[in-house]
This record gives structure tokens, sequence and C-alpha cells, in this order.
């Protein structure tokens, strides 16, 4: 590792001769570490005053020993500054660092780290409130929501830093994505059943469907026949039936919306309430959710 003292010395005292000592090392070490993992590292966000706007990034280096020291993470910080007034990854990099891009900064610090460094991750929303969360410098969140509600946006942000969605909603599905995830999701399923055939356990269910994309009003309205059929079946009374109904159809949808359920935000469970979905809690407050980001390690 570099040190940035050493570098003034061999420079002659000259600050900008050390910088310049410091950028052609960085040059040095990055050509013979391009090919390494930079994994590891801090992600960092920054909202701006008005708490319209977010940016998150992630710095990436090659080992947790580096990414948790105090300079490197403000150097992540000070990068996050930067990239809150920048649309884009390429814009950000190109901007400027103290006399010289982000991208110089990058391989000038690769220098002093002695470690491949480079942006990994950039993310910005807009909003009329955008809420944040950071978990300990690894994930970092984004939440757009309707109105200003802070404990809203970091309740819902901790819940995507948690959770991992890939969607707001069902209706952000392709068909095709779809019907692919069902029919792998079966294969799986049958699969398992095979070998618990063999051991004589019980079998998995092998669901029709795994997503309100699927559940049309024809498929609700069989679903409804079929419930009936089955109270019937059992002997229950025909007045009786319109209490019971509505917790079989929600058991059907529960059943059948798996898919949702792990990668939309909206339909997963509130972590901090499971009895009630993220789009349930989110309504009680009277605000909705636009859009959300997220940046993690690796």
């Amino acid at each position: 590792m570099m040190d940035c003292k050493k570098a003034l010395v061999e420079a002659g005292g000259d600050f900008d001769d050390a910088i310049d000592v410091l950028r052609k090392k960085g040059q040095k070490v990055a050509e013979k570490r391009a090919d390494r993992d930079s994994s590891e590292g801090a992600a960092a966000i920054k909202i701006n005053d008005a708490n319209t706007v977010g940016v998150a990034i992630v710095l990436g280096c090659e080992t947790d020993f580096v990414g948790k020291n105090k300079s490197f993470l403000a150097l992540a910080g000070q990068f996050a500054d930067i990239a809150l007034n920048h649309n884009t990854k390429e814009e950000f990099l190109a901007a400027d660092f103290g006399g010289m891009t982000v991208a110089e900064k990058l391989v000038e610090q690769t220098g002093v780290v002695g470690e491949k460094l480079e942006i990994n991750a950039f993310e910005k929303l807009e909003a009329p409130y955008v809420g944040s969360y950071v978990h300990i410098n690894k994930i970092g969140a984004l939440v757009g929501l309707t109105q200003v509600n802070e404990v809203v946006g970091k309740d819902v942000a901790m819940q995507v830093a948690s959770m991992g969605a890939t969607s707001l909603s069902y209706k952000d599905f392709d068909a095709t994505f779809v019907a692919n995830e069902t029919e792998a999701r079966i294969a799986v399923i049958e699969k398992d059943n095979i070998e618990l055939g063999r051991l004589g356990k019980t079998l998995k269910n092998v669901p029709s469907y795994i997503s309100m994309a699927q559940l049309t009003p024809e498929v609700m309205a069989q679903a409804e026949a079929d419930a009936k059929a089955e109270l019937k079946a059992e002997g229950k009374p025909e007045q009786i039936w319109d209490k019971i109904l509505p917790g079989k159809m929600d058991r059907f949808v529960s059943d059948n919306t798996t898919l949702d359920q792990e990668q939309c935000l909206l339909d997963q469970k509130f972590i901090k309430d499971d009895k009630q979905t993220v789009a349930a809690y989110v309504a009680s407050n009277d605000v909705e959710v636009t859009a959300f980001k997220r940046v993690s390690l690796g």
C-alpha cells in the first residue's frame, strides 16, 4: 500500500506532483488487478435537502478489511455527494472530483489502497418524498412516496433492503416471465414429490398459479364454485357459507401468489407485522409507494 506522505516525499514536497505520483501508481496497480473481484466495499446513499431526490451507490473493493476502513467509507460518502447531482453512472464517472474526474479519482485511490476500486452500482430516484435505509454499509435502499412520511419511508426502505423485491406490483410482470416461472416451479415441486413419495412422506401441493396476474375473474369464479362444492360435500349449512367463503378465497389467493409474495414489494408480508402486507401498511398511512431502488455488495 502506498502512503500519501510517501508520495509527497517522492514528489519533493509538491502536492500536485504527489497527486500525479499517486495517479501513475494507481494506473499500474489498476492494470495489474483489472481481473480481480471487487465484490466487497460499501453502499452509500445521499438525499437532497428537500427529500425529493436520492442516489444510492456501491463503491467496490477487493477485501472486507478495506471496505470497513473509515477513510474508505468517507470516500464512498464523498462519491455519493457527487453522484446526487448526476442522472447516470456515466455522467457521474465523468464528473469533477477536486480537479480530476471521478473515474480518475478511483484510479488514484487504487494506488493509495492497493486494491481494485470501482463503482459497482448507481441508482437514482425522484419522488414527492424519498425515504432511505442503509444496512451496515452493505445494502442501500431508496423508496419513493406520494407524500412526506418519514416513518413509512424508512420502514418500506428497510423492507426493500431486507427482502429484496424486484417489482413494485405483479402488474409489472411480463406474461412470458410468469409462464416460465410457473413451469419451472412446478417442475421443482414435482421432482421433490418423487423423492417424498419414495420416502412415504406427504407430497407438496402442486399449484396451478403463482401470481395474481394469472387469477382472472374466470379463475376466481371457478375457485369460488369449487369452494362452495367443498362446503356442500362437507355438509356445511348453506346459510353459513358466506361466513366461511372469504377465508377460503383468501387462502386460495395466498396459495397461488407465491411469486408475488417473493418478488413484489407491495405483496410481501411487512417485516414489522407479518399479519399484513406492505400494501396494507402503506394504505393505512394514507400514502402510496411510487418506486424503489436497491443496491448491494456482490
